[in-house]
């Protein structure tokens, strides 16, 4: 009886943090996407570099939930079988994060470096 409900409790948990990634991925979408539109209207190049910024952090965050909620899958009892998947799962979910990091990286670097010059040019 004890195992079951734990079972029941840890599948409530397992679908209260896919909702949570869900909500953290689409908030970002959608804010990304309202920041594209402006830099579009504005014609800012770098908004744009920004915008990939931005959901490039909600899309690592939203990884980060959906591997928690696979391992919260795997907890209870869990089968040779499930291991595997889990562990596949977790490779190629940890693989992605660390690209999209390694890019989120790269794009704050370049955006820093072209806002530095203007940053410490002196007034006229």
């Amino acid at each position: 009886m004890s195992e079951e409900l734990l079972r029941q409790a840890v599948d409530w948990l397992v679908r209260l943090i896919e909702a949570a990634s869900a909500v953290v991925v689409g908030a970002g979408a959608l804010t990304a996407f309202v920041l594209f539109l402006t830099a579009l209207v504005r014609r800012d190049t770098s908004g744009f570099v920004r915008v990939r910024l931005l959901l490039g952090r909600f899309l690592a965050l939203g990884l980060e939930f959906q591997l928690a909620s696979d391992i919260l899958t795997t907890a209870v009892a869990p089968t040779f079988e499930e291991i595997g998947k889990l562990a596949a799962v977790a490779t190629i979910r940890t693989a992605l994060n660390y690209f999209l990091a390694r890019e989120i990286r790269t794009e704050r670097r370049e955006l820093e470096e072209t806002d530095t010059p203007t940053d410490q040019a002196s007034p006229s």
